[in-house]
């Protein structure tokens, strides 16, 4: 059985449906690229996964291995997020509060795997700053960081290079491909076409009628092609 299977969905509000009848597996180990225009439904969906919205219609499943606790979820950040007076520490360390149920504090075991994923994302020489001090770079590492104290098995990514420049783009990039290279299953929002072609194993094209394929089967199709130029059309 797939990690995550999607049957026949529909997807979007109360008093307006974005699309239906949305069919795809994702496998564990999957790489996949969720593209689509502004307000196509991209984060609907990424939330209707978690539970988080009403799914209209369709159903989901999951493997009987896969608990809510393994999906950690990594949202667009917001200017007031970006000014959090907390440390880096205390920050990734807090991916484990909805783990602890009414426990208040952090276990060792939890505090040790706080600093391993510091350390992952190499971000060990700043977990005592604030987090607010940091650069727009070294914050995303740290709720990646935070992120993967919630989660083991699998990362859902709102769009999380946006508004870091080139280089520590593809810093962070590489950072995810080792993560899912470890064994994550990664589910990223998008609108980096190269980066699509580059890293993923399978790519969802939100619109109207949404279609999944695998990467290959995406830009032989000259879907990615398509997407890049009604993205210079909206400049």
């Amino acid at each position: 059985m797939a990690l995550i299977s999607c049957k026949n969905l529909t997807i979007g509000f109360e008093d307006r449906i974005l699309y239906r009848d949305l069919s795809f597996d994702i496998n564990e180990g999957d790489y996949l690229f969720v593209i689509g225009e502004n307000g196509a439904g991209k984060t609907t969906l990424m939330k209707t996964l978690l539970g988080l919205k009403k799914l209209l219609g369709g159903e989901i499943q999951v493997s009987d291995g896969l608990k809510l606790t393994d999906i950690g979820y990594l949202p667009q950040q917001t200017a007031v997020q970006r000014d959090f007076p907390a440390s880096v520490l205390e920050i990734v360390i807090s991916g484990f509060a909805g783990k602890n149920g009414i426990r208040p504090f952090y276990s060792a075991k939890q505090r040790k795997t706080a600093l391993e994923n510091i350390d992952k994302l190499g971000i060990s020489d700043i977990r005592n700053k604030c987090y607010r001090e940091l650069s727009g770079g070294q914050q995303q590492r740290v709720l990646l960081a935070r992120t993967l104290c919630a989660a083991s098995k699998v990362l859902l990514l709102d769009e999380p290079v946006a508004g870091l420049d080139p280089y520590v783009t593809e810093e962070f990039y590489e950072l995810i491909r080792k993560l899912n290279q470890e064994g994550i299953t990664i589910i990223m929002i998008s609108h980096d076409i190269p980066a699509a072609r580059k890293y993923a194993t399978h790519v969802l094209h939100i619109t109207d009628e949404p279609s999944f394929m695998t990467k290959d089967q995406y830009f032989s199709k000259g879907y990615g092609a398509d997407f890049a130029i009604l993205k210079e059309d909206n400049k």
